[in-house]
């Protein structure tokens, strides 16, 4: 048995833990020091390190995940065991997703302990990292819905596959249970906290939704299933130096899921109203296209849009319950994300798309 990475907090990022993490790799390199860089708190706690070693073949920069020192956020995502589903990702499933990913060193789990994940830090590569609340232009909107595409369609009905069955399993379901059991409180706080970053018109129905979870989250698995990111937003890209090519980030939410989800996530969030707008369609061409082209039956282009309309609303939900909670995400980026998503949801009158 490799010998343990977990750490519950920065401080315990030392030289003798750096080793252990090293030796996963190469015995021979040896760890001279260990500088923390940045702390960053949000739903995990992300810190960069620089590791000073004589190896060649280890990065010396370091991007470590722990799970949240804020309480709130630890307590919504401890249940649902979210840095455990990515530390398992890392583990078992990467190496078949078909974008770019960081690098990863070391990725370790154990119930009622917690998770350590261990990735080289994009930095290392030259890669750039995007902030939640940027907005992409229209090519960079493209080059990440061909990339839904083809990473959907690499996965198209596969869920049971039994290396994806955990991706469907009880922590998924418990955290399903916890979003529609909070559903109200956390909505009618985040509406109120919100302010006039939503219409007012768009209150009741989402009220509507939260009161009516369960039964929206059933409609909206109720689709053929691929494996999805459920958190594609600009926060969660990475790029080269010219933009022209981008990873993804933050694998936590990932499950089996609706593949349009992962396309009414990104356009709600990660662009501005007026190119959604201009663009949407043409980028749900494309999407479709590709899904075709990758062997999956032909889909219907109204009921794309249909589907598309309808995952719109959990984008909303999502931001507004990230308000709502606190501490999750820059105040400032959190609003812009729901002013987005808002924008979204109002004009293809999304919340009208669901049974409620």
């Amino acid at each position: 048995m490799k010998p343990t990475i977990l750490v519950r907090k920065p401080s315990e990022l030392t030289v003798a833990w750096a080793q252990r993490v090293v030796n996963r790799h190469d015995n021979n390199t040896v760890v001279n020091n260990v500088d923390v860089i940045a702390v960053d708190v949000g739903t995990t706690t992300r810190v960069r390190v620089m590791v000073d070693h004589n190896g060649a073949t280890v990065p010396k920069n370091w991007f470590v995940k722990l799970p949240s020192l804020a309480w709130r956020a630890r307590m919504i995502t401890a249940l649902p065991r979210l840095l455990h589903t990515e530390v398992r990702f890392y583990n078992e499933l990467a190496h078949a997703v078909p974008v770019t990913k960081p690098v990863c060193l070391a990725a370790q789990s154990r119930f009622g302990w917690g998770s350590t994940l261990v990735l080289a830090d994009i930095a290392e590569f030259e890669g750039i990292a995007s902030s939640p609340h940027d907005s992409l232009n229209i090519s960079q909107s493209r080059l990440i819905i061909e990339q839904l595409a083809h990473f959907h369609g690499h996965f198209w009905n596969t869920v049971h596959h039994p290396s994806y069955r955990w991706l469907s399993g009880s922590v998924r379901r418990l955290e399903d249970s916890l979003g529609s059991a909070l559903a109200v409180p956390l909505m009618q706080r985040g509406l109120q906290l919100a302010g006039t970053a939503i219409p007012s018109r768009l209150h009741k129905p989402a009220l509507r939704y939260a009161q009516s979870r369960r039964k929206v989250m059933k409609f909206l698995a109720a689709a053929p299933q691929t494996l999805i990111h459920h958190d594609c937003h600009s926060g969660n890209l990475f790029w080269n130096n010219d933009k022209s090519h981008a990873g993804f980030l933050d694998w936590q939410l990932v499950r089996m899921g609706e593949g349009v989800s992962d396309v009414a996530y990104f356009l709600a969030t990660a662009i501005n109203s007026d190119t959604r707008q201009r663009h949407e369609l043409e980028l749900l061409t494309s999407y479709r296209q590709i899904l075709i082209a990758k062997g999956v039956v032909d889909i219907d282009e109204s009921l794309l849009m249909h589907r598309y309309r309808a995952h719109l609303t959990y984008a909303f939900e999502a931001m507004i319950v990230t308000l709502a909670v606190g501490g999750m995400m820059d105040l400032e980026h959190n609003l812009e994300l729901i002013r987005r998503t808002a924008a979204a949801v109002d004009a293809l009158d999304a919340f009208s798309a669901l049974p409620l």
